[in-house]
């Protein structure tokens, strides 16, 4: 079993799962000739891999990418192939729940398509770790995006029900972004100290909770995207639900924004030199699915990590009866962290596909 998101030029295919030997992936459609720096690919990765703080996963991983094929000394020579290695896994957490699908997780849907013999151990292909894979590709997008002068970052936008301040949407400064270079990156430090301690306090009562993820994109000049079904918001949403836990999307104003008149919600537009821009960004960069030359800024809700210790009801496919369950086993009392250079991989695929 494997997933393919399959672009106009760019194919992804990821395989493996959680606790499989190794979880990997296959890129085709990148032009040959260029160049990837691997350690900066690397350090992309290591802002996602689990076991680093106390408000992550404690399963340790060094998740190192391996290139089997196509990048041969930084330089694209063909379809490329990565492979990442599962070195801490612990399958025996869930020896309980082979036939007891866990509340919120995509065990019981899972089954029910793929048979009731279907691994799902520490949530098989459905698990965050697919993620990884996801961000090798990522991080070669966002390289070569960056030599067009296009640039991503993300923060924390909310934790529970605390929300940090918000990127200004009007910069194109992207030096001043550079919040995901943090240890907990948001805008705010005060507002991340109290999440951080909402984390704790969701951990501690063998809980968890949800959170959001706001991403800006400089540097893309006017007029990229098409109408209809292959606008920049279509494809930045359809790879975003490719990240697990990911319960919704917004561009700009978002819902917000339907709140509001359309004399407080359209960005006027006025003249700066020889270029158009507007005085508001509640579009969010994006008319008609085309770019307006203005930041792209969108926000990703994640919903609380579903694996939790508090006893939760559900039941027995085998026998037919209800149970209680307490899913044991080590998870992220919020995934929102982790989330970031995911949020920032998707959108990258899913803009590279337009300069391809």
């Amino acid at each position: 079993m494997s997933s393919t998101y399959k672009g106009e030029k760019l194919t992804i295919t990821i395989f493996g799962e959680s606790h499989s030997a190794e979880i990997g992936i296959e890129i085709k459609g990148l032009p040959r000739g260029a160049k990837i720096d691997e350690e900066k690919l690397q350090r992309f990765l290591d802002r996602r891999k689990p076991g680093t703080s106390e408000f992550t996963t404690p399963r340790k991983e060094p998740d190192k990418a391996e290139f089997i094929k196509g990048l041969e000394n930084g330089i694209v020579s063909g379809d490329i192939k990565a492979i990442i290695r599962n070195t801490n896994k612990r399958s025996s957490d869930y020896d309980n729940l082979k036939d007891v699908p866990r509340p919120g997780h995509a065990d019981f849907s899972a089954k029910m398509k793929y048979g009731m013999d279907f691994d799902m151990r520490g949530g098989g292909q459905f698990s965050g770790r697919l993620t990884a894979p996801l961000c090798i590709a990522g991080a070669i997008a966002i390289q070569l995006l960056e030599e067009k002068g296009i640039k991503i970052h993300s923060h924390i936008k909310s934790v529970g029900c605390i929300e940090d301040d918000s990127f200004n949407p009007l910069t194109e400064d992207a030096g001043e972004l550079d919040v995901n270079k943090k240890a907990f990156p948001v805008i705010n430090d005060e507002k991340g100290e109290l999440m951080k301690n909402e984390i704790r306090a969701a951990k501690e009562n063998n809980d968890s909770v949800g959170g959001s993820v706001e991403c800006i994109i400089t540097g893309m000049k006017a007029g990229i995207g098409e109408p209809m079904f292959d606008g920049i918001e279509n494809n930045i949403a359809k790879l975003a639900f490719a990240i697990p836990a990911m319960k919704g999307i917004e561009f700009g104003s978002g819902f917000e924004g339907s709140k509001r008149r359309g004399s407080e919600n359209n960005d006027a537009f006025y003249m700066d030199g020889e270029k158009v821009k507007t005085k508001s960004n509640n579009q969010g960069g994006i008319l008609g699915g085309i770019t307006n030359g203005m930041p792209i800024v969108f926000k990703c809700a994640f919903k609380p990590t579903p694996s939790i210790e508090k006893e939760q009801d559900s039941v027995n496919l085998r026998t037919k009866e209800n149970v209680k369950v307490v899913v044991k086993g080590r998870h992220d009392p919020c995934i929102v962290l982790r989330a970031l250079p995911c949020v920032e991989a998707i959108a990258a695929l899913a803009l590279y596909e337009y300069f391809i």
